[in-house]
């Protein structure tokens, strides 16, 4: 299980140190993907083939099916967690979620059960100050679900 919030920095050869208690969880190689909100979604192997298999199921004759492959799957990469534990982010995916390896800058690890995303800690923090803004829309969204 992926849960918890951890910063982190790149180092000056964009490798990203993983949390210990994610490690455990992932194994010896990941994907990381596009993800949405301008984050990355990172997956153990194993959880990214059965997305990689729904999304590639998915009919060609329709565009937005067409759109969310090209989004997902072309902007995926495999990538090996080294001996220290950390992943290397290729350069498209660091630019794409404006991940930056300054001294002063964060990266936030969000586990989120089956996967994690990656963020630039200050876009995280709008997000998360924006989810409080909106707390009565989250609780109601919970309540519809049946989780309170």
């Amino acid at each position: 299980m992926l849960i918890g919030q951890y910063a982190h920095t790149l180092d000056i050869k964009n490798r990203l140190s993983l949390p210990s208690k994610f490690k455990k969880v992932l194994g010896e190689k990941v994907v990381v993907s596009r993800g949405l909100d301008s984050c990355l979604y990172l997956f153990t192997i194993s959880e990214w083939e059965s997305i990689a298999s729904k999304l590639s199921g998915q009919s060609v004759g329709n565009a937005d099916s067409r759109d969310i492959n090209r989004f997902f799957l072309s902007g995926a990469v495999e990538i090996d967690i080294d001996s220290a534990g950390r992943i290397l982010l290729p350069d498209f995916l660091r630019d794409f979620a404006k991940l930056q390896n300054k001294l002063d800058s964060k990266v936030i690890l969000a586990g989120l059960y089956s996967k994690v995303e990656i963020w630039d800690e200050k876009i995280w923090e709008e997000k998360q100050k924006n989810i409080s803004q909106n707390a009565d829309k989250v609780a109601a969204k919970l309540q519809e679900l049946g989780m309170i």
